[in-house]
């Protein structure tokens, strides 16, 4: 079986990006999938965000606009928590530090 991974990555760094991803969808109680997924979609759009029907075109995100826009208006996040998950992560540092 061949690693999806490409050996020069530091696994130490896709380990704490994962942990992240779990504490964030941890601090979503109410509409966690479609809000992910929302997350998700921002991250991995071409450019700058012009419009929210937009985002529900991207491939990351699974399910249709109306879900989109009912997970904005009825979803929650629990900011403490995820104020908690943001506090515990290293901050990058360029090669120049």
């Amino acid at each position: 079986m061949s690693s999806v991974v490409h050996a020069a990555v530091d696994r130490s760094v896709l380990t704490e990006l994962s942990s992240f991803r779990m504490e964030l969808y941890a601090a979503l109680p109410r509409r966690a999938d479609a809000l992910f997924e929302l997350v998700d979609a921002v991250l991995c759009a071409d450019g700058p965000v012009v419009s929210l029907p937009e985002l529900s075109l991207e491939a990351v995100h699974r399910r249709g606009h109306g879900a989109m826009y009912d997970a904005l208006a009825n979803g929650r996040i629990d900011v403490e928590r995820l104020q908690l998950a943001l506090v515990g992560l290293e901050l990058p540092r360029g090669t120049d530090r």
